[in-house]
């Protein structure tokens, strides 16, 4: 995190249907009385892609489910990296400079998740995209919560998928793998999707108690 940012950056990560929504609401429900934050402060949540005006564009043509002219895999790659220099630059800066609490929905995790590990992509690659849309710019702290492909699936199942989850249960599996690794080698807080929400939500605030409160 740039030593000029005075707010904090939270992330939750997850293939979906692991519950991120969930406990992104009840974060930033409790985060204001917490006593964490200064009370002149607020709590910002947003997401990726599509966290800026922007980025809400360009969430649209990389989710959109349109067979006749779907993105290359590069392309796909540049849009997301599109999507996180304006979200950054627009949402996420700003709101930490003034002291401002961030809770988003995914991060570069996610890119190298998908992008990395799902498409294939060199990380290299991935890697350099990240030092130039992020501009130094980097969680406090990450979530993982994690659940089987199979689980993802069948809690999804009433849900239409974009053009991402229709990627099927292989694709998934290697998504899931890929942030099994980054959690490990990036030292996330992982915590298993599978107990009841409530253990969930208070297993995360307990984590940030003990690495924010003064």
């Amino acid at each position: 995190m740039n030593n000029k940012m005075n707010g904090k950056f939270i992330v939750i990560e997850g293939i979906d249907g692991c519950g991120k929504t969930t406990q992104i609401n009840e974060i930033c429900k409790w985060l204001p009385d917490s006593g964490l934050i200064a009370n002149n402060k607020t709590v910002i949540k947003t997401r990726e892609p599509g966290g800026s005006e922007m980025g809400g564009k360009l969430r649209e043509l990389i989710l959109s489910n349109d067979k006749n002219d779907p993105p290359s895999d590069l392309t796909e790659l540049l849009l997301y990296s599109a999507d996180r220099a304006e979200h950054i630059n627009k949402i996420i800066s700003p709101a930490l400079k003034i002291g401002n609490w961030v809770v988003s929905d995914r991060f570069s995790g996610s890119t190298a998740a998908y992008q990395g590990y799902g498409r294939k992509i060199n990380i290299d690659i991935i890697n350099k995209l990240e030092t130039i849309a992020c501009q130094g710019i980097n969680p406090n702290i990450t979530f993982f919560l994690e659940i089987s492909p199979e689980e993802s699936i069948v809690r999804r199942k009433n849900k239409i998928p974009d053009r991402i989850e229709s990627e099927g249960i292989n694709f998934l599996k290697n998504v899931n793998e890929g942030f099994r690794i980054l959690a490990r080698e990036k030292k996330w807080e992982t915590i298993s999707a599978t107990n009841e929400i409530s253990v969930i939500s208070n297993k995360i605030k307990q984590i940030l108690m003990n690495k924010f409160s003064k």
